[in-house]
């Protein structure tokens, strides 16, 4: 997704999480990556000390790795910038 397109995607995210969600909010992020150690270790770190709960799931064949993180956040560019930070790792898949 090039730059201008996420932007994009990211200010209608915004709005519909204010227009649907009262704040402060749970919110569920659901990723998919590589089953590797050191990408889901990064994955896990973004949420570190946010008070996340995390559940990890590998695929049948062991190959891919799904992540559900549940977290508190305080308004919707609170969600937007746990996104943007898991997008600098390579590979992931936002669902």
């Amino acid at each position: 997704m090039d730059t201008e397109k996420s932007e994009e995607f990211y200010k209608k995210l915004i709005e519909q999480l204010y227009d649907t969600s009262k704040w402060p909010s749970t919110y569920l992020y659901k990723f998919i990556v590589l089953s590797k150690k050191e990408k889901i270790d990064a994955i896990n770190a973004i949420f570190d000390n946010t008070g996340a709960v995390i559940e990890s799931k590998k695929s049948k064949n062991g190959k891919y790795t799904s992540l559900s993180i549940t977290v508190t956040l305080k308004n919707p560019e609170a969600v937007v910038a746990k996104y943007k930070e898991v997008t600098q790792i390579e590979g992931v898949i936002s669902l």
